[in-house]
């Protein structure tokens, strides 16, 4: 069953990313971006799956731009994965389930 992924403010990304002993996906997307609404489902369900080894947060450009200026976004959806507090990769797009979980596990332990 899919997961609802918690909403990541620039005062918890300290703690909540570069803290964290698992990696964490962090998803950049906004309530008006079609394609971010139609893979949230898929990255809840990867959050689901993988909940014992991943971290998944999802920022709100809208909300907090100053984390979307940061990460250099300027399209969405966006996604950065962390593994331990350092950003191993990033991409920008929505994409297929079995290509997301490729390229997640490829970088978990």
């Amino acid at each position: 069953m899919p997961t609802p992924v918690d909403s990541l403010t620039e005062q918890a990304f300290p703690a909540r990313v570069l803290e964290s002993k698992k990696p964490v996906l962090i998803q950049f997307w906004a309530p008006w971006c079609a394609p971010c609404r139609m893979v949230t489902p898929i990255v809840e369900q990867l959050a689901a799956d993988h909940a014992e080894a991943l971290d998944v947060v999802k920022v709100n450009v809208d909300e907090e731009p100053g984390l979307a200026i940061q990460h250099g976004v300027s399209s969405i959806p966006a996604f950065t994965v962390y593994v331990d507090g350092v950003p191993k990769k990033s991409w920008v797009g929505a994409a297929p389930k079995h290509v997301l979980e490729k390229t997640i596990t490829a970088l978990l332990p």
